[in-house]
């Protein structure tokens, strides 16, 4: 099926309100981390062994079906049964042991081989109430030998600034000293790369949690997407932050999960706990709103992430039953849908303008790269595997190279990656090793200890890992700081104790937190071009960042001093 009017679509609102009710009682994006694709998303407050919750349901379903039942439900069966099975057995919560039977095996529960489950991390505190721990002496060998480090330097002007004093840089502008009768970009960059976000210059009330906030490509306009079911624009041109537009989202179940903007800046695109991706219009006053039919085979369907190409004619979803799917607006239909994960894709994203490579990143703990010219639904193969974290991914986002990307992750780190390197398959062994390990739940629970290992994974190839941030309760985003602005120098990110943080690129440490909320910060945004940083929180709140001096930096005021000669007073006598 192709795009049809979102009012079209009310038939299946019936079957989304019953998800709303079931997920209202929930705490993140999906009403359940991990949860085997046949089974629905489990509410916040039902027991938290998902598991236990799927094969009790498929037994009771096994046992008061009819005898009379036909093959195909028999069948259907059969496969519930049989994903729940494997389910078990990837996360570790069962294992087959020789015993008595017909087929010689037996099924057993698992149990901790620790005492980690039991004992947090944090003495129990969870969101705003327990500091994530910093690492205070990253690891920088691999990231010093990354071509990365010479392109942020380079970008940034670091390797041809002899003098970093800023009243240096200005005096030799004005003497004619510089290259050209202006800063190059370099130069530019780093100058502006010191002048970080520390002031809340703004602030938006919402009466519901604030689940997604982003700038358009150009930086004229704002977008949030709140719980209250609205999508709201805001005007930032010329320094504003005003609003401009609120659209009623169609189709919602539980929330808005993920926004975009097409590149041509004149649609705007959001996904739900529905079917469908939907497509609004921006300009003008009439509002054209269009559902976009996946075609899903699962009961419960969501796309927790979403990627416009740079032509804006493929629209690119990840989703809650291991797939990636490739919408064609020009062709009107779904033309791809990827088995691409284990379990939830909750990460995509483009590598950058060419549009052909792509990344996505799932609940399996592994990011995946494709390439869009080679993939085929009868034989889903990526070109490579990014292996490394210790339990899921909430986000990715590209360096727009073609080349280096990040991921966020439920272990509490940031990892970036070249993919030049890919992960060899005992990488990918002892990844989808440590998820099993994970017996948590990361929207409500305590952080086991296991997360704060610091030693990395057998055939972990991530070249940096960036440590100080929580991430709990939903699917927490970063990215990288603008190229126009900071050259890429940082990364920033949201946190389950209601701060920004912002790393070094390169040396891995904190550089600033920016602290005013009072509940979990889910998405940040960089204005591309401007000094402004955009916090959206589950607080209600959206919070604008600028940059405000607050005091002297060190070298202006050595260098003022140093420019200041020694005068001798006329009426000053010889002491007596």
């Amino acid at each position: 099926m192709g795009s049809r009017s979102s009012s079209s679509a009310d038939m299946s609102r019936q079957r989304h309100n019953e998800q709303e009710d079931e997920q209202s009682h929930g705490e993140a994006d999906q009403p359940n981390g991990r949860t085997a694709r046949s089974a629905r998303p489990t509410p916040a407050g039902e027991d938290s062994s998902r598991s236990r919750t799927t094969a009790s349901r498929s037994a009771s379903s096994s046992t008061s079906g009819s005898s009379g039942s036909n093959s195909q439900g028999r069948s259907e069966e059969d496969v519930d049964l049989a994903q729940v099975l494997a389910y078990l057995l990837r996360r570790g919560q069962v294992r087959l042991v020789h015993g008595g039977g017909e087929t010689g095996l037996q099924l057993v529960q698992s149990y901790s081989d620790s005492e980690d489950d039991s004992d947090s991390a944090w003495d129990g505190r969870l969101g705003d109430r327990y500091n994530p721990p910093v690492d205070l002496n990253p690891d920088t060998r691999e990231v010093d030998c990354s071509e990365i480090k010479t392109q942020i330097l380079l970008a940034t002007g670091a390797q041809a600034l002899k003098e970093k004093s800023f009243t240096r840089l200005l005096q030799t502008r004005e003497q004619g000293r510089c290259h050209s009768t202006s800063f190059s970009h370099g130069e530019r960059s780093h100058i502006r790369s010191h002048f970080l976000p520390n002031y809340m210059a703004h602030r938006e009330n919402l009466q519901q949690k604030a689940f997604c906030g982003v700038y358009s490509e150009n930086g004229s306009m704002f977008m949030s997407a709140c719980q209250d079911q609205n999508v709201r624009l805001y005007d930032t041109r010329h320094g504003r932050f005003r609003l401009l537009k609120t659209i009623k989202a169609r189709d919602v179940g539980w929330s808005v999960l993920d926004v975009a903007f097409t590149p041509d800046g004149a649609n705007l695109l959001y996904s739900s706990w529905s079917d469908y991706i939907h497509i609004c219009s921006i300009d003008g006053d009439s509002e054209s709103h269009t559902a976009l039919d996946l075609n899903p085979e699962e009961r419960r369907f969501c796309v927790f992430s979403l990627a416009a190409s740079s032509d804006g004619r493929e629209i690119l979803g990840g989703a809650n039953d291991g797939c990636l799917y490739v919408f064609d607006r020009e062709q009107n239909k779904r033309t791809l849908k990827i088995d691409s994960h284990e379990d939830d894709v909750n990460a995509v994203a483009f590598a950058d303008v060419s549009s052909q490579i792509l990344f996505s990143g799932g609940d399996d703990a592994l990011c995946k790269v494709w390439d869009r010219r080679t993939l085929r639904e009868d034989n889903p193969q990526p070109v490579g595997h990014l292996a490394g974290h210790r339990d899921g991914i909430t986000f990715i986002d590209s360096k727009g190279d073609a080349r280096f990307l990040i991921s966020n992750s439920k272990d509490q780190t940031i990892k970036l990656w070249d993919i030049r390197k890919f992960s060899p398959k005992e990488g990918l062994a002892a990844s989808r090793k440590a998820v099993t390990q994970q017996n948590w739940d990361y929207r409500w629970q305590q952080v086991p200890k296991r997360a704060l290992k610091k030693h990395k994974l057998q055939g972990d190839t991530s070249i940096m890992t960036y440590r100080g941030h929580g991430v709990l309760h939903t699917l927490i985003r970063c990215r990288f700081s603008p190229a126009f602005t900071t050259g890429q120098k940082y990364i920033y990110t949201g946190c389950s104790t209601g701060k920004v943080v912002v790393y070094d690129v390169l040396t891995g440490q904190i550089v600033t937190k920016l602290s005013n909320h009072d509940a979990c910060v889910r998405d940040v945004s960089w204005h591309p071009f401007q000094e402004n940083l955009v916090s959206s929180s589950w607080d209600g709140a959206i919070r604008l960042w600028e940059y405000r001096q607050t005091q002297f930096f060190d070298d202006d005021f050595v260098s003022v001093q140093a420019q200041i000669p020694e005068t001798k007073n006329e009426n000053e006598g010889d002491s007596l």
